[in-house]
């Protein structure tokens, strides 16, 4: 007779101890790729070790970016929004903060530098919807090209002979994901030369903690968007990356929430820390904190 595995947790009269957080999975893979996409070298502290990051630090390899290893350290030598690799396929795994932010910067460097590019992952990432965020690369005269299914991944990106047509704003869903959002925003600085670009967003946007990730990461490396509200937002014409030399991937904060927890409930005497996330943390999710100190909860950062 099969017997139903199960894991029996006996009851805790305290807690007490330190416990070091993993990074943001969300942060860690948006720094990569602002790294690799700037002049110059950036030092990265604390990168999560997980599938998401690891497809991304190949797809940069691949694609001409220099990483090297120092001891806990990476250190990312950009391309300084030059293509090195004009011609590649990059396997993306199930790693959607890959997939959507790399098909917008190499749909926008193969219009504008000549490239051909494709992007695929496992058969459940070729399920994911990113019809979205290809709409919206092709309102900006980008080629794509669905392999498969319309509107969904692997993809073709490659060069049309084309103009890109950034003088009117770029509509993209906000109830869909904010990752398509993200993506745009994250890849629009390498073509705003001429002129500012704008982006629309359409319905009520969802996520908007995840986007507040993603400007805060934008202006440590240069970029400062202008936003009216969350229905506008202004890529400043003359953007370019500006590599902040080090920085560091903050701990993960929805997984800090599970040791807050534990430290309002069972600490005695001695504390519960936490370490690798503050109360400054960029990520929504810090806001737990909140929801501790309600409860009567002292926290101290």
């Amino acid at each position: 007779m099969y017997t139903v595995p199960f894991l029996d947790l006996s009851p805790l009269r305290s807690a007490a101890g330190t416990v070091r957080l993993p990074g943001s999975k969300s942060i860690s893979n948006r720094v990569l790729l602002l790294a690799g996409l700037s002049a110059g070298t950036t030092v990265v502290h604390d990168l999560l070790d997980s599938d998401d990051t690891q497809v991304m630090l190949e797809a940069l390899r691949v694609l001409g970016c220099k990483l090297e290893r120092d001891g806990e350290a990476l250190h990312v030598t950009g391309l300084g929004g030059r293509l090195a690799t004009k011609q590649a396929k990059l396997f993306l795994g199930n790693a959607g903060t890959a997939m959507r932010p790399l098909t917008a910067a190499l749909a926008l460097l193969a219009a504008t530098q000549g490239g051909d590019f494709e992007l695929s992952g496992v058969a459940r990432m070729h399920e994911r919807p990113i019809g979205d965020l290809v709409d919206a690369l092709r309102q900006l005269g980008c080629t794509v090209d669905c392999l498969g299914t319309e509107g969904y991944p692997p993809l073709r990106l490659h060069a049309s002979g084309q103009a890109l047509q950034a003088a009117q704003p770029i509509r993209v869903r906000g109830d869909v994901s904010s990752q398509f959002l993200t993506a745009l925003l994250l890849a629009l600085p390498l073509v705003a030369h001429a002129a500012d670009i704008v982006i629309e967003v359409q319905g009520e946007l969802i996520s908007k903690p995840y986007v507040e990730i993603t400007l805060n990461l934008l202006a440590r490396f240069g970029i400062a968007v202008r936003r009216e509200g969350w229905q506008r937002f202004t890529i400043p014409q003359g953007s370019a990356y500006r590599s902040p030399g080090r920085i560091h991937v903050e701990g993960d904060a929805s997984s800090a929430s599970y040791f807050i927890a534990l430290g309002a409930i069972a600490a005695d005497g001695e504390p519960v820390r936490i370490e690798g996330v503050g109360t400054d943390s960029i990520q929504g999710d810090i806001r737990f904190v909140e929801a501790a100190q309600a409860m009567g909860a002292q926290v101290a950062s």
